[in-house]
This record gives structure tokens, C-alpha cells and sequence, in this order.
């Protein structure tokens, strides 16, 4: 299962996507808007992206993890919009028999969404700046 939404994420609900009797191990992972990044602080993020591109590739991730581990469910979101601070911008929960491949699947899923699906975010500072950020391409100077 795969989403992406402009409403808030929300973990009790992901989590209840993907347990069963069938698996032993659940892991969810919510990434979420910290404060402050490499000393410099964050007021809010804004996420975009080319939606029917990144909902194929969150698709391909889902895909292909469940035929790399032994996964019994898997759900991916990701928020775009304005994610206020505290605030989840991706969910990835995973089910399977053993937690190996649970928090295997639940880390590969998470640094590869970050490398190959196209969504950005809008970074607004407390200094008033404004930054485009995707993590495969290089910081701006």
C-alpha cells in the first residue's frame, strides 16, 4: 500500500494496516520536522513532488521489498504540503514473521525513498531564508 496525501499522517492507523496474526515483528518508522538542522532552525517544511512519478516509484519500493524479505505488509506514505514542526512528512510500516526483516526492509525502503523518488521539500528558516532540498543532489552554496 502506497500513499500520498496532504493530510496529516497517522501512525496508529498505518500500524493497523499492516499487523497480522500471520507476522511476528511490526516496525514503523515516521520521519517527522525537527527543529533545528546543522544548527540552523527550522520554522516549517513544505514538501512537493511529481505525484504520478513519485506514487510509481513508492510503488516499485513497496514491490520490491516485499520480494526481498519475507514481508506479510507494507505501507508507504509520504506527506506533501506543509509539515509543521513535530510533524510526520513519510510513514513506513512493515510487517513480517521475524524482525530481521522487518527493520531490514524498513531501512532499505526509507534511505532509497530518499534517493529515487521525486519529492522535494522547501526548507523555511528562522532567518528568513528558503531552500530547495533533495537529498541526491548537492547542498546549495
Amino acid at each position: 500500500m502506497i500513499r500520498l496525501t496532504d493530510a496529516p499522517l497517522d501512525s496508529q492507523t498505518g500500524i493497523a494496516q499492516v499487523q497480522s496474526t500471520q507476522a511476528g515483528a511490526v516496525v514503523l518508522f515516521l520521519g517527522t520536522t525537527r527543529e533545528f538542522t546543522r544548527g540552523r532552525q527550522t520554522l516549517t517544511l513544505i514538501y512537493d513532488g511529481y505525484r504520478e512519478m513519485a506514487e510509481r516509484e513508492l510503488q516499485r519500493l513497496e514491490t520490491t521489498a516485499s520480494e526481498r524479505w519475507s514481508l506479510t505488509a507494507c505501507l508507504i506514505e509520504h506527506r506533501l504540503g506543509e509539515v509543521p514542526l513535530g510533524e510526520a512528512s513519510v510513514l513506513v510500516a512493515v510487517s513480517s514473521p521475524h524482525r530481521k526483516d522487518a527493520f531490514e526492509a524498513a531501512q532499505w525502503i526509507m534511505d532509497t525513498l530518499k534517493q529515487d523518488v521525486p519529492i522535494w521539500k522547501q526548507e523555511h528558516w528562522a532567518d528568513g531564508q528558503v531552500e530547495w532540498v533533495h537529498p541526491g543532489l548537492p547542498p546549495a552554496e
